[in-house]
């Protein structure tokens, strides 16, 4: 019974080939993506390649002269980080400086406007009911609002909102205070919407305009000579609307339909706070005809307001049964809902695309920063210096390798030919992986990285030196080559894993730990130790086993480092016992 295990496991060592394919394969295919992704090189960080360095300044708010403290900066440092990073590994800085300053540092070959921009949205998120709204500029077909739902697919009228928007350039007014909305004032909009009444609904009886004789109070008079003068088509007026606007008060603001036509929009007071979103993700409906939509989660606090809220613009006619989602003074969805909304779970779902669905669950998701800043400056910077360091570096890591191949070839000989073909894949592999995550997932190699990159080269080493070191020891008990491999590679084996589990269990503790720069060389670090049991495993014990073969290494040449004398190899055990044996019966 045991002849035939024996046979298959010299069948299964015998095609070691297979393992030398697989991976050559997949070291072209990987190099084919490389060039046809059109990034035939590692996205260099900002210490290597220049960027854009920003400087946040804090603000105090009104009525919370405290507000600047260490815990709300490095909140904030914490959610800016998230918004530009991603991952960790896009190199992004963020820092804070002094007592009241965040630094911001955007490596070249990202998207600095892009990033800027998320990092410049850092006023506090806000839920705003919608009273009155009108589109600016080029007149256009009312494009319908994203709804608001407790279930994946869009309501049956998120097809159908009604003529929720008009352009300046048609026949119809301005809305203005006495212009009606859904039967009711925009006055009286305004009063319910501070003062709700105990069923939560409008009075149906209520007059399609003011008397005449009724006038404004004070606040909603200049509120509607504020909504009348806006004009969201200019940038200058947008960068200040409702910068001096509470919470508890209704504002004016501006924001784009799904056409990218400007809207000027009349809300009410702050009913939930953006603190209370605790996750919100964009996912695709595969079961529906939704599309892309954003998914929701509060808090329990945000889930009672939204609940409440929602409940209270069901019942109302377009555009009053829709809310604002606010961040930084600009509207940045403006979705409806037809039913009260409870359980703590929504989903926003409309015309959205990809791109504008991430964008509207990162702002939802990060949006709400303790503190509001303004950008105090935006400078560049370049590369010069970490030019020197990376040159000085590879030098470095030059002369580190020189010495490890001259190590190789003095003490191993014919072995270093395996050890430094494997070395060789390696830093291919190394290579083209980086090249392919850098658009993948934003990595950007910066000096650290390259650090862990140089690190790596000893991790790899001593894995071949553990290998051989194994059959070598297997030759000094008697043993031929070709069993001598396949017996040393289960102990060798053994001790590689061990020690690059130690390796990369490291490396993601620093990952995790650690933000800025230090993660790209733990990063860089954590790879290179799986791309070494990749090769070990898939290339350097396979090689081994094809060479065993050969005569220069099976007969031990004295150049190919096997060589039994030099090592001080026993004489065969099992050879002694033979030839012991007649020499005993012929004595007897």
């Amino acid at each position: 019974m045991a002849a035939p295990k024996k046979g298959r496991s010299a069948s299964s060592q015998s095609k070691p080939g297979r393992s030398l394919a697989l991976i050559l394969i997949a070291i072209v295919a990987l190099t084919g993506g490389m060039f046809l992704s059109g990034h035939t090189t590692p996205r260099l960080g900002i210490d290597l390649a220049g960027g854009t360095s920003i400087t946040l300044t804090a603000k105090n708010e009104p009525g919370q002269p405290n507000a600047i403290n260490k815990t709300n900066m490095d909140t904030a440092v914490e959610i800016m980080n998230r918004r530009v990073n991603g991952l960790g590994v896009s190199e992004a800085e963020v820092q804070t400086q002094g007592s009241d300053n965040i630094i911001v540092n955007i490596p070249k070959g990202t998207n600095s406007e892009q990033a800027r921009k998320q990092v410049g949205t850092t006023a506090k998120l806000y839920f705003r009911p919608v009273l009155a709204l009108e589109a600016q500029g080029v007149a256009a077909t009312p494009t319908p609002s994203p709804s608001v739902s407790t279930s994946g697919s869009p309501s049956p009228s998120a097809s159908k909102t009604g003529d929720k928007a008009t352009s300046s350039s048609s026949a119809s007014p301005t809305p203005s205070v006495s212009a009606t909305s859904q039967g009711r004032p925009v006055t009286d909009a305004l009063k319910a919407d501070a003062t709700p009444t105990p069923s939560g609904k409008p009075s149906a009886s209520a007059p399609a305009s003011p008397p005449a004789s009724a006038a404004p109070d004070p606040a909603t008079a200049a509120l509607q000579a504020k909504y009348a003068a806006l004009d969201c088509t200019k940038k200058a007026v947008r960068a200040v609307t409702g910068d001096d606007t509470k919470p508890t008060e209704p504002t004016v603001a501006c924001g784009k339909d799904s056409q990218g036509q400007w809207q000027k929009f009349i809300l009410g007071p702050a009913e939930v706070d953006g603190t209370e979103v605790k996750k919100a993700q964009a996912v695709f409906d595969t079961q529906g005809a939704a599309g892309w939509q954003v998914t929701m989660d509060f808090t329990s606090k945000g889930s009672k307001q939204f609940g409440e809220v929602t409940g209270r613009l069901a019942q109302n006619q377009p555009p009053q049964n829709e809310f604002g989602i606010v961040l930084d003074g600009e509207v940045v969805s403006n979705p409806f809902v037809n039913t009260a909304i409870t359980g703590g779970s929504a989903q926003i779902s409309g015309s959205f695309d990809q791109t504008e669905a991430q964008d509207l669950a990162n702002m939802l998701s990060y949006g709400a920063l303790p503190l509001t800043f303004q950008e105090s400056s935006v400078t560049t910077v370049t590369a010069a210096l970490g030019g020197e360091q990376l040159h000085a570096g590879l030098v470095a890591g030059g002369i580190g390798l020189a010495l490890v191949v001259i190590y190789l070839v003095v003490y191993y000989r014919g072995l270093s030919v395996i050890a430094i073909a494997s070395l060789l894949v390696s830093a291919a592999l190394t290579y083209v992986i980086m090249a392919l995550l850098g658009p993948a997932i934003g990595f950007a190699l910066n000096l650290p990285a390259v650090c862990g990159a140089i690190v790596a080269i000893g991790i790899t080493a001593d894995s071949f030196i553990v290998f051989f070191e194994r059959i070598r020891d297997e030759i000094r008990e008697g043993r031929s080559l070709r069993p001598a491999v396949e017996r040393a590679w289960p102990r060798a084996r053994r001790t590689i894993l061990v020690s690059d589990f130690v390796s990369f269990l490291a490396a993601a503790v620093l990952f995790i730990v650690t933000v800025g720069k230090v993660q790209g060389f733990a990063f860089t670090l954590g790879l290179t130790t799986l791309l070494d049991v990749v090769v070990v495993f898939f290339f350097t014990k396979p090689l081994m086993t094809i060479l065993a073969r050969k005569k220069f290494f099976a007969e031990g040449h004295r150049w190919s480092g096997l060589d039994p004398q030099r090592l001080g190899a026993q004489p065969p055990l099992r050879r002694t016992r033979r030839a012991s044996a007649p020499v005993d019966m012929k004595e007897a």
